[in-house]
């Protein structure tokens, strides 16, 4: 780590242990939209396979139960919230925990299998964004009929709003869809996928959303289930998907880029989520991991969801010895590291 980044994390060590010792986040609310890697329940009130809210996920969370969460424990989101100091989670908007003041400090839209591409939800009955953002909509109205709209404007205004997609788009429609894959190429795919993106971020600015954050796409490639599945019995990461990402990244950087100087007083940070998790893959030992090739559950080489359940054969006793807990989520370890890295690169986004 070099100078100036170790200043910054001393720096936010600091803010951060000011900011709990007075009680108090640093920002009002935390707003979060986007897929699996997020969702922490909303697909349980759906019709959908896509689910993970059954054991062993959330095994090692706090109440040691299924949340939703794709996850042996926490998700990144969780320790980002613990780090900007709020003393609970933006519940699922679809839960029964969403309800009176909860909400006043945040919600959570997100919904596994939801992408840029409207399609990609609509594949899975999951939520799309369009529809994540009409339920942002209906948030909005009841926290001005809880707190006014002028200091409703301040939560919005002050709010982090953190948007997690791309993946799904991916792993789990272009891959394996032959009619996408005949329309357009990976980088006309992408482009659409930034149309998507940049008219998301535009309507939530316009509904007074002005400090967000996106997540780039990790190294698909080496997702334990897309080595199984497009690795053509290689045990390597595939690296015509990581060029993939590395390309939808450099567009997502652009196009962001290109909204900042567009939409005035916007605050908008890319968070780069690809080298931290590689990193953790190609070394992990130097971040106290055991194994990156292997997920956690079941034979810990494709099982995710409904194929990861109390019945897998083989599932591991020590989640945080890996780096991934299912065939396309990271485990609670590993996002705790990815929360700190988020830290580090969100300065702007609290400052």
């Amino acid at each position: 780590m070099g100078n100036a980044s170790s200043f910054w994390a001393t720096f936010f060590l600091l803010v951060l242990v000011a900011s709990v010792a007075r009680g108090d986040p640093l920002v009002p609310a935390l707003i979060i939209f986007g897929d699996s890697v997020v969702d922490v329940g909303n697909n349980n009130n759906l019709t959908t396979l896509i689910k993970a809210n059954f054991l062993p996920y959330g095994r090692d969370y706090v109440t040691h139960r299924p949340t939703g969460r794709f996850c042996n424990g926490k998700l990144a989101t969780d320790f980002t919230a613990e780090y900007l100091g709020f003393t609970t989670y933006p519940p699922a908007y679809l839960s029964p925990d969403a309800s009176d003041r909860n909400i006043l400090t945040g919600a959570n839209f997100a919904s596994a299998a939801s992408g840029l591409y409207e399609g990609t939800a609509q594949s899975y009955s999951a939520i799309s964004l369009t529809r994540q953002l009409s339920y942002y909509r209906d948030y909005q109205m009841k926290v001005v009929n809880m707190a006014g709209q002028a200091r409703a404007n301040d939560i919005f205004s002050g709010a982090i709003h953190l948007l997690s997609a791309g993946s799904s788009d991916f792993i789990q429609n272009y891959y394996i869809n032959p009619v996408l894959r005949g329309l357009y190429s990976v980088d006309r795919f992408s482009d659409l996928l930034m149309s998507s993106y940049s008219s998301f971020i535009q309507n939530l600015y316009g509904l007074g959303a002005r400090r967000i954050g996106v997540t780039s796409l990790p190294p698909t490639g080496c997702l334990p289930a897309a080595i199984t599945l497009f690795g053509a019995g290689s045990n390597q990461c595939v690296e015509r998907l990581n060029q993939d990402a590395i390309l939808f990244n450099y567009k997502l950087n652009s196009t962001s880029q290109g909204l900042v100087q567009k939409l005035p007083g916007l605050k908008l940070v890319v968070f780069d989520i690809y080298q931290p998790l590689l990193d953790m893959i190609r070394k992990p030992s130097d971040n106290g991991f055991f194994e990156s090739r292997r997920a956690c559950c079941g034979t810990g080489t494709l099982e995710t969801s409904v194929l990861c359940n109390d019945r897998s054969v083989g599932t591991c006793s020590n989640a945080t010895e890996y780096v991934f807990w299912d065939g396309f989520h990271p485990s609670e370890a590993a996002n705790q590291v990815l929360a700190g890295d988020l830290l580090q690169q969100g300065f702007d986004l609290i400052s």
